[in-house]
């Protein structure tokens, strides 16, 4: 058993500094949308609430870092968290859609969206059961399909909602998690083949998601409709240049880039702060890339290596996915980005994942030991 050691305070200074460098900015990207939305009567709406859900998940962050992470490797309660996920999942469709998506489960003033959770549960279970059954990773039966039809709940569940994003940022999580479990790729090679299938027929048969393909091939084209966001994102970026027009000097969030405070915040940020912003932004998630997977490879036993993994390559892959859509490197899909977007559920689980990757790295073992069970997952692919 580990000794507890201690906490990793530069992951937990990146994480915090996102949050509260994300609150700034969607008090930048919000102050004349709250303005006119409170007729006139203050622009703080969305920058209160911000600031709230990152202090909040900040706070979560350094309790939960304290804890021992080891109590989620325990039936009771990944099978309890895979329930209350489902269920929340299945509650959203008994809920009003907005902007023709059912997503989220509100009372009065208050939301939440069930489907940031998931980017936490589909790691703790698959790193609890891939840890139960080491002996049988290869094996189709035992744990091949039992670790695909819980991605299949959850990230089916998920497609109902129609968030392509988030399905697909599940689909990375299971890729990522399964193969470092020592799962033979010709598995993993089949569980993709199958990933892009379905991918491709939610494309084919959703002419929403066609519009959006072709506004991607053709931006400039369909500038006044499907393409509409990126063409504006794009001007906001380059219009930004090297140095930027000044924090809450850009003209794109004047009525002009929708929603600029959650998916296209990064667009804001070039804007205002210029190409140095934007860079300073991609290399803050490198850090927290290199700082999360460091401590999923030195944690002191198979269940934090996985959960580790599953938790960083979640936050990594969203953040790319969100910049990706904004710079328009892959069509657009309604993926905020972590930290940084407007949104609870958001900040507050991006910050409780990385509260667990402290953790880990509280619990961290030699780097003989992680080198050891890497060896043991490469020789059971083999």
């Amino acid at each position: 058993m580990a000794e507890e050691g201690k906490t990793d305070w530069f992951m937990f200074v990146l994480a915090a500094g996102l949050a509260l460098f994300g609150t700034m900015m969607v008090f930048s990207a919000s102050a004349m949308i709250a303005f006119r939305e409170s007729q006139e009567t203050s622009q703080y709406g969305y920058l209160y609430k911000q600031l709230t859900f990152a202090l909040v998940g900040i706070g979560l962050m350094f309790i939960i870092s304290r804890f021992d992470y080891r109590i989620l490797n325990n039936r009771g309660v990944v099978y309890a968290i895979l329930a209350i996920t489902s269920l929340m999942l299945i509650a959203v469709f008994f809920f009003p859609a907005i902007n023709g998506a059912k997503r989220w489960i509100r009372f009065g003033g208050f939301s939440i969206q069930p489907s940031e959770i998931a980017k936490l549960a589909l790691p703790i279970f698959l790193a609890w059961f891939l840890t139960k059954n080491e002996n049988t990773v290869g094996e189709i039966k035992e744990t091949v399909i039992p670790c695909v039809l819980g991605l299949l709940l959850l990230a089916g569940l998920v497609m109902a909602e129609k968030d392509l994003g988030t399905t697909m940022v599940l689909c990375a999580v299971f890729s990522a998690v399964y193969f470092a479990a020592g799962a033979k790729i010709m598995h993993i090679a089949s569980v993709a083949a199958a990933m892009v299938v379905v991918g491709a027929a939610a494309l084919i048969f959703a002419p929403w998601r066609v519009a959006r393909l072709m506004a991607f091939l053709d931006p400039f084209k369909y500038s006044d409709d499907a393409g509409y966001q990126v063409v504006q994102s794009l001007y906001a970026i380059g219009s930004g240049g090297v140095f930027g027009e000044g924090f809450a000097q850009g003209q794109a969030k004047l009525f002009y880039l929708p929603y600029p405070y959650s998916d296209f915040i990064f667009s804001v940020v070039g804007e205002e702060l210029g190409l140095i912003g934007t860079l300073a932004v991609v290399l803050a998630f490198a850090l927290l890339f290199w700082r999360g997977t460091r401590a999923a490879m030195l944690a002191p036993d198979r269940f934090g290596m996985l959960l580790g993994i599953g938790l960083i390559t979640g936050l990594i892959v969203q953040a790319l996915f969100n910049i990706s859509v904004v710079i328009s490197i892959l069509p657009a899909k309604g993926i905020p980005l972590p930290f940084i977007s407007y949104g609870g559920s958001s900040v507050v689980v991006s910050l409780v994942a990385v509260g667990i990757l402290l953790s880990i790295s509280r619990f961290a073992g030699t780097p003989e030991k992680a080198t050891s069970t890497r060896r043991k997952a490469a020789a059971r692919r083999r």
